[in-house]
């Protein structure tokens, strides 16, 4: 239909809005506001998929195990802690195998502070870490004076022991545990945003497909046409990748498993399960060391072995090979105090750092090996959750950007035949 342009932006707007109310002018808006909306779906869904897959790709490469790291560190320093009661214990010349326990557990605190501190991008990490390296070694220091002093027979050695235990249980321990803490902390928000629905997407899907059906209604009510296969494609195209999006985003939250007793939960509760081990090992062999009123010492080891029961059934170990090891080695604790209790420290000290197949030792070893076992069992399930959850939205960016983009040719197609009827 001929129309002449108008001469000003008044009459521009009269024109336009005379126009609109046309069966062309109300087609052509439509069009313009579905081929819109397609295409800004389209780059939307694209970036919001893609940036799941970039998001899992840092947990893997980054997060996770910068956060292993920590839990590491925090473990590594409570076994140190423990390893050097038990050293000391033994009195005079420590046994190659408890000084090489001690020393490794030095070295993998060393390790384990050194990836960390490669990882350090926040201020609030580089303190921590900052902290943990000035405190390490005057605790190292500490040890060894204790040692020295133990190996000639001064008494003086158990201060100075208590001293670096002090030291690990007020600083170091509690800097480990905010890193560790924090570490957490962000892999499960990179879980949580990887299985989080993109709803910025849903929402422009979902107008595309109301915009879809508008313009049906458009033509059913000016052109009496009941179908127009160019909607009806770019619809049933639109829903595809609607339930596409969704779809994918669902599966990688399910093979994510955040909950309770998902891959992250059973990571942190057998980590903390360990470092709680490692601390009441520490109890145990301190209660000794003081030589005096163990009531202290031994209430603290009965807060730490209940907490880590708590943790192995959080985390489903329950009735497990690590449960029952830590049944082994509370008996033998309870061995080694009623030897104490009877003035028997040299008995009590022989169940504590022993090789007997029940000694303390013995039992905690095999207790803390279990949990190795399960930690490394429960951390390939949470890489292997996150690797599958990146797989389960590989395609998607790609795929759903050309559905949209098909969808936007379709629209075109089919809208702007009838635009022609009436020019």
């Amino acid at each position: 239909m001929g129309v002449r342009l108008p001469a000003t932006v008044r009459d521009a707007g009269t024109w336009l809005r005379r126009f609109a109310a046309t069966t062309p002018g109300a087609i052509g808006l439509v069009l313009i506001a579905t081929t819109v909306a397609c295409l800004l779906a389209g780059l939307t869904v694209g970036q919001q998929l893609d940036a799941k897959i970039v998001r899992a790709d840092q947990v893997l490469d980054r997060t996770e195990p910068l956060a292993f790291a920590a839990q590491s560190l925090y473990v590594s320093l409570s076994a140190a802690d423990a390893g050097a009661a038990t050293a000391f214990l033994s009195g005079g010349i420590e046994s190659p195998q408890v000084r090489d326990t001690y020393e490794q557990a030095l070295a993998e605190s060393a390790a384990a502070l050194a990836e960390a501190t490669a990882g350090a991008t926040d201020a609030q990490t580089r303190a921590i870490v900052a902290r943990i390296a000035a405190d390490l070694p005057t605790y190292t220091g500490l040890v060894e004076t204790a040692r020295a002093n133990n190996r000639q027979g001064f008494p003086v050695g158990s201060a100075y022991l208590r001293q670096a235990s002090d030291l690990m249980q007020t600083s170091l321990l509690p800097n480990a545990e905010q890193l560790s803490d924090a570490r957490f902390a962000a892999v499960r928000e990179d879980q949580q945003r990887i299985g989080a629905l993109p709803w910025t997407s849903v929402v422009l899907l979902a107008l595309v497909l109301a915009l879809c059906a508008l313009g049906s209604i458009v033509l059913l009510r000016r052109t009496n046409r009941l179908v127009n296969t160019g909607l009806a494609t770019a619809a049933g195209l639109t829903l595809v990748a609607l339930l596409w999006t969704v779809g994918a985003t669902l599966t990688a939250a399910h093979l994510l498993d955040t909950g309770d007793s998902g891959a992250g939960a059973r990571v942190e509760n057998l980590a903390g399960a360990r470092i709680l081990a490692q601390q009441a090992r520490t109890d145990e062999t301190l209660a000794l060391i003081t030589r005096g009123d163990i009531t202290p010492t031994e209430q603290s080891y009965q807060h730490h072995i209940g907490d880590l029961h708590q943790h192995l059934t959080a985390a489903g170990a329950a009735d497990s090979a690590a449960d029952r090891a830590l049944a082994n080695w509370n008996a033998g604790h309870n061995a080694q105090r009623t030897a104490y209790e009877k003035a028997d420290y040299t008995g009590a000290v022989t169940q504590a750092i022993g090789t007997g197949p029940d000694s303390s030792a013995t039992s905690f070893a095999r207790l803390d090996q279990e949990l190795r076992t399960d930690l490394a069992a429960a951390r390939d399930d949470l890489r292997d959750g996150v690797a599958g959850a990146a797989n389960a939205v590989t395609l998607s960016p790609f795929g759903t950007l050309i559905l949209l983009i098909a969808a936007l040719g379709a629209v075109i197609s089919g809208l702007w035949p009838r635009i022609k009827e009436y020019l």
